[in-house]
């Protein structure tokens, strides 16, 4: 039973990976939906039958090109949805069959997006942040894993932690440094994850961003005019305290007893 529901957990991550894709693709532009018309391939708009569209399958199965005009599909596509699946499978082993995993799927379903579209378009749509932000309130009510105090302040407090360090990096610098999208997703993340999950998203997401910030600035060859986006990295932070809260936290009591 347990291996069955492993793999209807792996199954359902990655239907629902297939679905992100659209929203990736369709979400910045403000004027399309996310739901009509059907799937379509990106290059010669040919609807795709449906074992076209079976995730993962359908890619590999198909050589990676389109059926109709042969032109190379991404590889974002497999990608998202076999990381929606083993995202799936990962909080299917962590809270089982509950109202947790309910939650946290969704969650998991609304970061996923932000980290490829911020790393393609450097925005952070609105349109999945701020119903985010409700929803993470509105869930922590009925969470088992957080209260609703502790939700309010995350969202408070990871808003207005970003904010401040956004408008005194303009201060000194003359320069935005963050746009109003990262402060509106640590806002999120602290309504799903509560305030404790803030000092480590925040660490982690400033060490991983300065990594790659190291990277571009070698790339791109600009010094310090590169520019990445950030909001990928607050997910990825966001995602590492999800799985292992319990052994950050014990870590950061044992680093504060020695200290």
């Amino acid at each position: 039973m347990n291996h069955f529901a492993s793999f209807l957990a792996l199954l359902l991550g990655a239907v629902v990976g297939s679905f992100l894709n659209v929203v990736i693709l369709r979400l910045p532009e403000e004027k399309i939906s996310i739901v009509f018309p059907a799937s379509r391939c990106p290059k010669c708009l040919t609807p795709l039958r449906w074992y076209e569209n079976i995730p993962i399958a359908s890619f590999l199965l198909l050589g990676g090109r389109c059926r109709t005009c042969r032109n190379s599909i991404s590889w974002q596509y497999p990608l998202v949805e076999l990381a929606m699946a083993l995202l799936s499978l990962a909080l299917f082993r962590r809270f089982g069959i509950s109202l947790a995993f309910g939650i946290y799927f969704l969650f998991i379903a609304a970061l996923l997006p932000v980290i490829f579209i911020d790393l393609k378009h450097q925005i952070i749509p609105d349109r999945i942040s701020l119903p985010g932000i409700a929803a993470g309130l509105v869930f922590s009510f009925v969470n088992p894993f957080l209260s609703w105090q502790d939700a309010g302040l995350g969202m408070l407090i990871g808003g207005g932690i970003l904010y401040g360090i956004a408008a005194g990096y303009y201060l000194l610098t003359k320069r935005v440094g963050m746009g109003g999208g990262d402060i509106k997703l640590l806002a999120m993340i602290g309504a799903f994850l509560g305030w404790q999950s803030l000092p480590f998203v925040i660490l982690s997401s400033s060490v991983l961003g300065t990594v790659a910030g190291v990277g571009a600035m070698i790339h791109q060859r600009k010094g310090g005019k590169s520019m990445i986006p950030y909001g990928p990295f607050l997910a990825i932070g966001a995602m590492l305290y999800l799985f292992f809260s319990q052994q950050i936290l014990s870590l950061a009591l044992i680093w504060l007893n020695h200290s």
